[in-house]
């Protein structure tokens, strides 16, 4: 897995060197944490912390990442799925970001220059904590 890890790095051209600093602050966040390629549409994303998810929409609890990044054409995605006290935690933080554009789980950036890295790490720092606690109302119970 790693191999396959070292090439979605270098598959991704001019992002890897962003995708790579990326990648540092979330392990540095988050020591320990799982991380695995993990299916996104016709391609693959990055994941971290997989944990049980079951959407409403489906009958089976699934494995989703805690933490995903993806090189999109313009940006960079990371996405918490995070749910604290009723709020995700990238859409009610995203005012202390820096310069990013926030979803309910989703931070896009161009460049990690461009993004507050402590308050990006203490929201990863959080979400694994979160999650860990039981505390994370986007992850469920294993079925």
């Amino acid at each position: 897995m790693p191999d396959d890890v070292e090439a979605w790095f270098a598959a991704a051209g001019d992002r890897e060197q962003e995708l790579r600093r990326v990648d540092a602050l979330v392990t540095a966040a988050a020591p320990g944490i799982d991380r695995q390629l993990v299916p996104a549409g016709a391609s693959a994303m990055l994941g971290y912390g997989l944990m049980p998810y079951r959407p409403r929409s489906a009958k089976e609890t699934t494995m989703w990442p805690l933490i995903a990044l993806a090189a999109q054409k313009r940006h960079l995605s990371l996405y918490v799925a995070a749910v604290v006290d009723g709020g995700y935690l990238a859409e009610t933080r995203a005012d202390r970001l820096g310069t990013v554009s926030c979803g309910k789980s989703c931070i896009r950036f161009t460049s990690l220059d461009r993004v507050d890295t402590g308050a990006l790490s203490e929201l990863v720092r959080d979400a694994v904590a979160a999650t860990a606690a039981g505390e994370n109302g986007y992850s469920a119970a294993p079925a």
